[in-house]
């Protein structure tokens, strides 16, 4: 028998059938999915230090268990020293059994590691089902040695739905145990 991710069993066996109920679906493939997760950071002051970039690679590495890329600016901007190619920050898109462990662990372990954490704003919805989360410091994540960190830094973390709308989004992602902060209130605005 192969290895299958926890929450990614827990989607197939109990949120697939508890959405199709909520928002009565006609067919199991019109339910709502986590697609992928994008974690991203970005390093202001990468013109000035190189090796910012490199060490914003190595941790999300090791967040994720992926290698991360070096994103480029796309164009020149002369107020802040920048050349059109030049790295200003570090991705990592995470798909299948690394996403639902990178999801798993975040939920799990990190979140709650959060100094005074209340649970997550329901806000971060773009209005096509996708959410963003800002995480202020990468030190929440057990991987990250304390010790070896040149500067505390923050990131972003992108989930991908092929939901409809930021409804269906943040039930799915609710059903995953997402601790969102206004768990009761159903208004969306």
């Amino acid at each position: 028998m192969t290895y299958v991710p926890r929450l990614k069993a827990k989607y197939a066996e109990e949120i697939r059938t508890a959405l199709k109920e909520k928002f009565q679906y006609k067919s199991v493939m019109q339910v709502p999915k986590l697609e992928k997760i994008v974690v991203s950071q970005g390093v202001g002051a990468a013109t000035a230090d190189k090796k910012l970039i490199d060490s914003a690679i190595a941790e999300l590495s090791m967040i994720t268990g992926q290698q991360a890329v070096a994103t480029k600016s796309k164009k020149d901007i002369s107020n802040f020293k920048l050349r059109k190619g030049m790295p200003v920050g570090a991705r990592v898109t995470l798909r299948d059994n690394n996403m639902y462990e990178f999801l798993d662990r975040l939920i799990a372990v990190s979140l709650p590691r959060i100094r005074d954490f209340r649970g997550i704003n329901d806000k971060g919805f773009d209005g096509r089902g996708n959410y963003n989360l800002g995480v202020t410091e990468q030190i929440i994540f057990p991987e990250i040695n304390i010790d070896k960190i040149n500067k505390i830094t923050g990131m972003d973390i992108t989930f991908v739905t092929s939901a409809q709308n930021d409804i269906e989004a943040l039930e799915l992602l609710k059903q995953f145990g997402l601790p969102f902060k206004n768990q009761n209130s159903n208004n969306n605005g």
